[in-house]
């Protein structure tokens, strides 16, 4: 069986609906899916019941864009309960903030004679708005190859049309997934270079570290898992999967969580509080 904790669906920034993502989770023979989106937790009801019956379990979560310090990182909650008032209003208005977000990239490309309509690609997007749409708009357009060229050329930090989200703290983050039931987990750590934040979080009530993860070597692996086990926190891992066209390449399932890793997160929410 495999198991893939970290996948996204067209609620966010993901290339499928909830349940078509469920059903290649079928054919691929995953058993257990964790459906992350950005911010958002709109498609995990199509997912849960696309699930319905088909021997698939899906694992309620979800992924918040972050900042410790002025360093962007991104916190996945799992077995979050995502019917949770104050859950909803703070990623609502986290999503509305994409929105504005999406409108002075836009802006910001005009001025290479780049014209997209942001209404549109809010549209499409159809949930949590965010770079990877602008950037596939960019392709669509002719005016790149690649999404990677898209960011490298524009929308990475410090490009032309790169534009700041709104600053929340990584701290605020985690309380928000204890307060919705939910347990906080470092998303793919080997991106950010700054491994020296782990125990900051840790205090701040860090519950696990996404130890495996496509952009992680062996070595990382082996890095995190020690690191985890020197805080006491869980470990999780997945594919990260969007199925973007243009994209780097992506599997759903690989890298697939070992069932012990999944039987301690599973060990770690019984015994929250």
């Amino acid at each position: 069986m495999l198991i893939d904790l970290h996948s996204h669906t067209t609620a966010s920034d993901g290339a499928l609906g909830a349940a078509a993502l469920v059903e290649l989770a079928r054919r691929e023979g995953i058993g257990v899916l964790g459906v992350t989106d950005h911010d958002t937790v709109g498609g995990l009801d199509e997912a849960m019941g696309a699930a319905a019956g088909l021997g698939i379990e899906v694992l309620p979560g979800v992924e918040i864009s972050s900042y410790y310090g002025r360093q962007e990182v991104h916190l996945l909650g799992y077995f979050v309960d995502h019917r949770f008032p104050a859950l909803l209003e703070r990623l609502a208005a986290w999503r509305d903030d994409r929105v504005g977000r999406l409108h002075r990239m836009v802006e910001r490309l005009r001025r290479y004679d780049i014209q997209l309509d942001a209404d549109r690609i809010a549209a499409r997007a159809g949930g949590s708005v965010g770079r990877p749409h602008v950037a596939m708009a960019l392709v669509e357009g002719g005016h790149v190859a690649t999404v990677e060229e898209a960011f490298d050329r524009f929308l990475a930090e410090g490009k032309p049309a790169y534009v700041a989200r709104e600053r929340v703290p990584v701290a605020e983050a985690i309380a928000l997934v204890r307060a919705a039931a939910g347990l906080p987990v470092l998303a793919h750590p080997g991106i950010y270079g700054n491994d020296g934040m782990i125990p900051d979080l840790v205090r701040d009530g860090l519950a696990g570290i996404e130890v495996l993860h496509r952009e992680h070597s062996d070595a990382a692996v082996t890095r995190y898992r020690r690191l985890a086990a020197r805080y006491d926190l869980v470990c999780t891992g997945g594919s990260d999967f969007h199925g973007l066209a243009g994209a780097k390449s992506q599997r759903l399932g690989h890298p697939s969580l070992p069932e012990e890793d999944l039987r301690a997160l599973r060990a770690r929410h019984g015994a929250s509080p």
